[in-house]
């Protein structure tokens, strides 16, 4: 099969010239050759593309999935990386179930506002403490790279 130019693989994904470039600079896929100025790809970097979207899809960052991905669109992902992962959309998940009920409830409320909701104030106060750990985490993520 013949290599495909860079304007060919993003008609066949979707994705931009720029985002192929970008994934190049991020060493996720890397050209064949050119054709002019046109950058080439083998075939495979179909595949290989398909992996990084439903790794990104799935959460995973771009340094993450290019430790799994080999070159001709072969992955190796450890178990406890996968299973990890779907730990944390379960996680996510369950929250958006339990945020998706609240709205519903809340925009059938009886209350005079939804800010006299009982349960829309309770939804507030978890949002409200979840930035606060998300901010703490954060700070303490940037000490420990200092």
């Amino acid at each position: 099969m013949k290599d495909l130019d860079i304007g060919e693989v993003s008609e066949q994904t979707g994705l931009s010239a720029a985002t192929l470039r970008y994934y190049e600079t991020k060493q996720l896929i890397s050209p064949s050759g050119r054709k002019g100025l046109r950058r080439l790809y083998d075939p495979s970097v179909l595949q290989v593309l398909s992996l990084i979207l439903l790794g990104k899809k799935a959460g995973f960052s771009l340094d993450e999935i290019r430790a799994f991905v080999c070159p001709g669109g072969e992955s190796d992902i450890p178990a406890e990386a996968l299973l990890s992962k779907a730990d944390e959309i379960e996680q996510r998940i369950t929250e958006l179930t339990a945020l998706r009920d609240g709205l519903r409830h809340v925009a059938q409320c009886s209350a005079p506002t939804h800010a006299s909701c009982p349960k829309f104030q309770r939804i507030t106060k978890i949002a409200l403490a979840r930035l606060g750990q998300g901010a703490s985490q954060d700070m303490q993520k940037k000490r420990r790279t200092k």
